[in-house]
């Protein structure tokens, strides 16, 4: 007996169909990415003007310093946005490189002596947590270099499927 497949496979169509909307999906996501990236380095031209004009007299060196650092925090952002768009995918070290900068601004700006202690308290451990996954995330195998847990998992289980298949198709023989 001949088996006519003229029509296209429903599982077909929907795979075809599941292709182009991821893509369509992922364009739309980089649109959405890289107008956050010109919106940021937009900001980062403003703060960077307002720096420089606060570095007039009468000079404000707290002032001056968490214009610095919240300037250095929009480079990193802006590094963490390019990454993605290269990549697609979030880097764990800029990411707690953000943080850390993020928090060390605050406590700056603010000032040790002027920080109730149960905050400072909770600001060290924060930053050993973040420093512990600095560390951590030498040993976290990548997964973006051609290993894609996700795609091996579904081979096999395309190859578990067809050797079932296969194994069924033999027995009705």
């Amino acid at each position: 007996m001949q088996h006519l497949s003229s029509s296209p496979s429903p599982r077909w169509i929907t795979q075809v169909k599941g292709s182009q909307i991821v893509s369509i999906l992922e364009l739309v996501q980089d649109l959405i990415v890289i107008s956050l990236c010109i919106g940021l380095f937009s900001f980062m031209v403003m703060q960077l003007r307002e720096m420089f004009l606060s570095l007039l007299p009468p000079l404000d060196f707290p002032h001056v310093t968490a214009d610095i650092l919240f300037l250095l925090i929009l480079v990193e952002l802006f590094r963490l946005l390019i990454i993605y768009l290269k990549e697609h995918r979030i880097s764990i070290g800029v990411a707690v490189e953000v943080s850390i900068v993020s928090v060390l601004r605050e406590i700056i700006v603010r000032g040790v002596l002027e920080t109730p202690w149960i905050q400072v308290l909770a600001t060290c451990s924060f930053l050993l947590v973040l420093g512990a996954l600095l560390v951590i995330r030498v040993w976290i195998p990548p997964t973006f270099d051609g290993i894609d847990p996700e795609q091996q998992v579904s081979r096999r289980h395309r190859m578990r499927f067809a050797n079932e298949l296969i194994e069924t198709n033999g027995k009705d023989l």
